[in-house]
């Protein structure tokens, strides 16, 4: 039975009269009267005392009438449901610059063409301390950072990755001194940086290592600071400077020959890698599937680990 017959009893009993039921129906009072004598002969019984000047349920109607409410409530309850259900799905992810230019486009590709009823996907770039603000402030669902290895993960739940390499990249013409790839600090003080601006992890893990060679970023010639990578790569294969960059980032130029990849001696050349969520989004199938298509582009072969203890051991 369709529950628009049950609604005309429910209206016509509210209203009083089968010509009022019919304006809140917007049919004609006949159609009323047709659906509720519908439901009597549906039922065998009289539903409606149509003597008065009001309608007055009769004793089955009143039985039908109540479970008749209850039936349009569940119905009601079920629709809320389904369109909760079909609200398109919205994603917000934050990831530090380099995981974004160097994997991102693949992440995205290889998640999207299984979760196509995907509507709304955010993406931001941050670096780590901004991101991982922004998780505790619930701005996104999930971020993938790179950080130094001593970063504090407390409060959140953290899937370790591979670290991720860096290195002092230049232009082969540059013709920087070395030996298998292993560069002296002094060799490279009198050329131009192009570096990060202050917070990038890539950035503050070299300006650490110069402090532990007892020296600055005043040992350059110059130094320029930029948050677009696309232009400090094509700075540094123009032979206009060097750069402390992931090896990932530049792995298609360090294949051909067109950069050269360096490790300085005494270098620290190793920094986390993690994807962050909090820890009551841990059991969200979407996130956990983002999860997974980032492991499988990032390291197909490396799972994910999680650690959610207080503080990261790097």
């Amino acid at each position: 039975m369709e529950t628009r017959y049950l609604n005309t009893l429910i209206t016509s009993v509210d209203a009083g009269t089968f010509s009022k039921a019919a304006e809140l129906l917007h049919i004609t009072q006949s159609a009323v009267s047709q659906r509720i004598k519908f439901l009597e002969e549906y039922f065998g019984q009289q539903l409606l005392d149509r003597s008065g000047q009001r309608l007055v349920l009769t004793s089955a109607g009143k039985m039908v009438f109540a479970k008749a409410k209850e039936i349009l409530e569940k119905e009601k309850e079920m629709l809320a449901c389904l369109q909760a259900s079909a609200v398109q799905k919205r994603l917000s992810l934050c990831c530090t610059p380099t995981f974004g230019m160097a994997y991102l486009p693949l992440v995205l590709s290889s998640f999207l063409r299984v979760h196509s009823d995907i509507s709304d996907f955010k993406f931001i770039f941050l670096q780590p301390s901004e991101a991982l603000q922004g998780l505790r402030n619930e701005d996104f669902d999930l971020a993938v950072i790179e950080h130094r290895l001593d970063l504090d993960f407390a409060g959140f739940n953290r899937f370790f990755m591979p670290d991720d390499e860096m290195l002092v990249v230049a232009s082969a013409t540059l013709l920087i001194p070395n030996v298998d790839g292993v560069v002296q600090l002094s060799d490279l003080k009198n050329i131009r940086l192009f570096a990060r601006r202050d917070g990038c992890s890539s950035k503050e893990l070299m300006r650490k290592n110069l402090e532990t060679h007892g020296f600055d970023f005043n040992g350059f010639e110059s130094v320029v600071v930029s948050d677009d990578l696309h232009f400090t790569i094509q700075s540094v294969l123009q032979g206009d400077g060097i750069a402390y960059l992931s090896q990932a980032l530049v792995s298609n130029y360090l294949f051909s020959g067109e950069l050269v990849g360096l490790r300085v001696e005494g270098f620290q050349h190793r920094r986390g890698r993690s994807v962050v969520m909090l820890p009551q989004r841990s059991e969200d199938v979407l996130l956990m599937e983002l999860l997974e298509s980032i492991f499988t582009v990032v390291s197909p072969l490396w799972r994910p680990r999680m650690v959610n203890d207080a503080v990261c051991d790097g």
